[in-house]
């Protein structure tokens, strides 16, 4: 994801401009900005992948600028500060932060950093998407959701990897989710009624 659009937040203005440099020799897209207000701004018009945020500035600080992009965007975010005090770490892991420098920060840690940050946004972002397929489809499929209650109860899976097993079979013979699910009811619904008769004579 080296192309991956990054923005730079930090009132110290040579940090920032050795910041912007060693990303952008590394491929990144950089937007960079001195103050927490045009941050915001320019969230709202680039969209970037991954937000850099020094955690002290004048007026609208990382902090304040962390709590909007949470309240108004999925864009993950990292802090960068000259203090390390437990206190300050704690806060930016509330915050939900993907990571925290302490400056002076040498350009190696802060491609690790990034790279890493941008790596666990993306399998969030699946994940959420996965959950909203899910919840859509238990949801608007009486036979989909049927057929994932059967799995939980029989394989002992929670639902979401139940959901994810009825998904692969599906897509293993190439047929749709709703199909392989009332099958699935189907023929769980018939061996219950096989069942119950010798159950019964017992």
């Amino acid at each position: 994801m080296s192309n991956a659009k990054v923005l730079l937040v930090d009132d110290d203005r040579l940090v920032l401009s050795v910041l912007v440099t060693n990303l952008k020799e590394v491929g990144y897209q950089v937007e960079a900005t001195a103050s927490g207000e045009a941050a915001i701004e320019l969230c709202q018009r680039v969209a970037p992948d991954l937000a850099v945020l020094d955690m002290r500035m004048p007026g609208m600080d990382g902090m304040a600028v962390a709590k909007w992009m949470r309240a108004n965007t999925d864009i993950p975010f990292i802090f960068l500060s000259a203090y390390g005090e437990e206190e300050v770490v704690s806060k930016a892991v509330t915050e939900g932060a993907m990571g925290y420098l302490i400056k002076p920060v040498d350009p190696p840690q802060l491609h690790a950093m990034v790279h890493a940050a941008l790596e666990r946004s993306k399998e969030y972002r699946l994940l959420r998407e996965k959950e909203a397929q899910l919840t859509q489809a238990l949801s608007g499929d009486r036979a989909i959701s049927t057929a994932v209650g059967i799995l939980i109860s029989r394989e002992s899976l929670s639902e979401q990897e139940a959901f994810e097993r009825l998904r692969r079979a599906a897509r293993d013979s190439h047929r749709k989710l709703g199909e392989v699910a009332k099958e699935l009811v189907e023929t769980s619904e018939k061996l219950n009624k096989i069942c119950l008769p010798l159950t019964n004579q017992m």
